[in-house]
């Protein structure tokens, strides 16, 4: 389990570098800061993704906290969503190293 969530972890900070990359290429083409949204990036994946995204942002399909939470998060950057998610990815599946060392009895 462990194994499947450290490869997770490196799936998505490969997508966050990448989103990362493209917005740097973009801002210095463009002479200002670019920075790309979440939801914008899910959308240029293909008519599938931005059906899914239409689909969580109406208003029928959750709770208004949960509809308020995800508006708030397709919001933000992508590099900086997705990066947290890998982290929070490698935090679960992290093996945390016994106390009293290697060797001990």
């Amino acid at each position: 389990m462990r194994f499947l969530l450290r490869l997770a972890s490196a799936v998505v900070l490969f997508a966050a570098v990448l989103a990362g990359a493209v917005d740097a290429i973009q801002s210095v083409a463009a002479s200002e800061l670019v920075m790309t949204s979440l939801g914008d990036d899910l959308e240029a994946l293909g008519a599938d993704t931005a059906s899914w995204v239409q689909f969580a942002q109406r208003s029928d399909t959750a709770p208004t906290i949960w509809h308020g939470m995800l508006h708030w998060l397709l919001q933000q950057p992508a590099f900086a969503v997705l990066a947290l998610i890998a982290l929070v990815l490698w935090i679960v599946g992290y093996k945390k190293r016994p106390a009293a060392g290697r060797f001990a009895a």
